[in-house]
């Protein structure tokens, strides 16, 4: 439920920040949600379980300059059961986007990186047992796509997350498909 009313506040956020925005891409608004294939990792010393689930991602974010924008995100990484374990795994952030468009007018084919910082919320239960870490670590991202005008583009978005859990390292690689409406 705490998700859901996260991520209805961030497209209420969004909404009302559109009546604001500008209308040529630099100085331009926008939302973006993603979802694809996330690869789950839990590793401590030589031990390692891994699984597969689906990922989400709600960002909101500005563009400074037609290259450069500015974005925060919710990202619900997996939830996945290992055996009578389960796991999972969300992040909020902020970053840095750039983007570099190869058609006219900043429109068409574009390839696009993204990294910044974010809080990673990490949780295991297996039980009775419950553990839950929160680490703040460092994401980094790479995409390409098609934007069709100035207002709407869809991309192909590689991220890779990483956060702790007590003496585990967790890792989140995803794969996932976006679209992006700039207002």
């Amino acid at each position: 439920m705490k998700r859901f009313t996260l991520a209805c506040a961030c497209t209420l956020a969004c909404l009302t920040l559109s009546s604001t925005a500008a209308a040529t891409q630099a100085g331009q608004w926008y939302g973006r949600a993603e979802i694809g294939h996330t690869d789950l990792e839990v590793a401590v010393g030589d031990l390692s379980a891994d699984d597969t689930d689906t990922a989400y991602s709600l960002r909101i974010g500005h563009y400074f300059t037609p290259h450069v924008a500015m974005e925060g995100f919710y990202s619900i990484l997996g939830d996945r059961s290992f055996g009578d374990a389960a796991y999972d795994m969300d992040a909020a952030g902020l970053g840095v986007v750039g983007k570099k468009n190869f058609g006219a007018d900043n429109t068409g084919f574009f390839l696009a990186g993204r990294a910044g910082v974010q809080s990673v919320n990490s949780k295991l239960r297996s039980g009775e047992l419950q553990l839950r870490e929160r680490s703040t670590k460092p994401y980094f991202g790479v995409g390409a796509g098609y934007d069709f005008d100035h207002h709407n583009g869809v991309s192909l978005n590689y991220d890779y997350n990483k956060g702790d859990l007590y003496n585990a390292d967790v890792t989140a690689q995803t794969l996932t498909l976006g679209y992006e409406y700039r207002f």
